[in-house]
């Protein structure tokens, strides 16, 4: 995870996250492939011979960031965002520019100075590089030069790891932890996706080439269990979020893009209750993943979506606890251990 998240992988240009994952997965899997879009795409044979379930479980590599626009005659960078971007936490935050990781930060007048500006929108915002005019800048970052966040993985107390791209990086791992381990009485077949952030378009290919039989998306979701920092507190903070870190995985009910299969939700929550572990739902009319570029591709195909709860999310330091990474595992371990034609039968 640590190795994942502090990747450089804006949408479009996976290539560091895609290397470390080829190199996790060397030996556990077969048929390992890089098709035209930079997906990693690969097969895990079952333990029980020819005839089984084929399922995808799939998890985006990509992170949101920004693409260098222009350079004005002042030295600083115009950019446009790539991916989901909250232009109000921008200001100030440092930046790497460019494959060589040129440093550099979001210009932001001091306090002092633009107390009546409470925000900037993204279009009014520059990077500040370090140089005094266009040519300086120029010696050090050109137009269409990807930016991230600087990689700052760590571990926060016993309960929680801190990390740039944890969206998505943490269901590359979960995926990579599932393919190291012992093969599954199903046909694995397996997606790390390109540019999940810009519209799903690597998972838009996958279902072509890999025929799956039903599909698992591996994603980060946003943890909703911030208080009310508006409320009274002589009346306490009452709250009550739909989804809360340390709650285990969250199931996707529905979102912008999917109505998850009822079939696959049930065999979820069956799943997860006669396991003993923990999960939570969600229903959002905002927000989307691969599932669902992925349930309506080919002929269609049942999909579900297994997220790890995260706080702070397309930001420079995601939360994540541990304790929901090991139910997501858990889960997905022991669903697709009891994966079998008969799930997808209708009544």
């Amino acid at each position: 995870m640590r190795q994942l998240a502090n990747a450089r992988g804006v949408s479009g240009q996976e290539e560091e996250a895609r290397d470390l994952i080829l190199a996790a997965i060397d030996g556990h899997v077969e048929d390992v492939r890089v098709d035209a879009l930079g997906n990693v795409l690969a097969r895990k044979p079952g333990a029980q011979g020819a005839g089984l379930p084929r399922v995808l479980v799939t998890a985006h590599m990509d992170e949101i960031g920004f693409m260098l626009r222009s350079i004005d005659n002042d030295g600083l960078l115009r950019i446009y965002p790539v991916g989901g971007v909250d232009a109000r936490i921008l200001p100030g935050l440092r930046v790497s520019v460019g494959p060589a990781g040129v440093p550099g930060v979001f210009v932001w007048k001091p306090i002092h100075l633009g107390r009546e500006q409470r925000t900037v929108p993204l279009d009014n915002l520059r990077i500040d590089i370090g140089a005094s005019d266009r040519a300086g800048a120029a010696a050090h970052a050109k137009p269409g030069d990807m930016i991230t966040f600087p990689g700052e993985y760590m571990t926060i107390g016993d309960e929680a790891v801190r990390g740039k791209a944890l969206d998505n990086r943490a269901g590359c791992a979960l995926l990579v932890e599932l393919l190291q381990g012992d093969p599954l009485p199903c046909e694995l077949l397996v997606a790390f996706t390109t540019q999940e952030e810009i519209g799903l378009r690597g998972a838009s290919v996958v279902v072509e080439a890999l025929q799956p039989d039903l599909a698992i998306v591996l994603e980060s979701t946003p943890a909703h269990d911030l208080p009310d920092l508006a409320a009274d507190p002589d009346e306490g903070i009452a709250f009550n979020p739909s989804t809360r870190q340390g709650a285990g995985p969250v199931l996707t009910v529905m979102d912008s893009r999917t109505i998850v299969d009822p079939r696959l939700l049930h065999w979820l929550r069956a799943t997860s209750e006669a396991e003993g572990i923990p999960y939570q739902l969600k229903s959002a009319h905002g927000g989307g993943n691969d599932a669902g570029a992925i349930h309506v591709a080919g002929r269609g195909v049942p999909t579900a979506a297994i997220s790890m709860p995260a706080r702070y999310v397309h930001g420079p330091a995601a939360l994540l606890r541990v304790s929901d990474f090991e139910h997501s595992l858990a889960l997905l371990r022991a669903a697709l251990n009891s994966v079998s034609p008969a799930l997808l039968a209708h009544d």
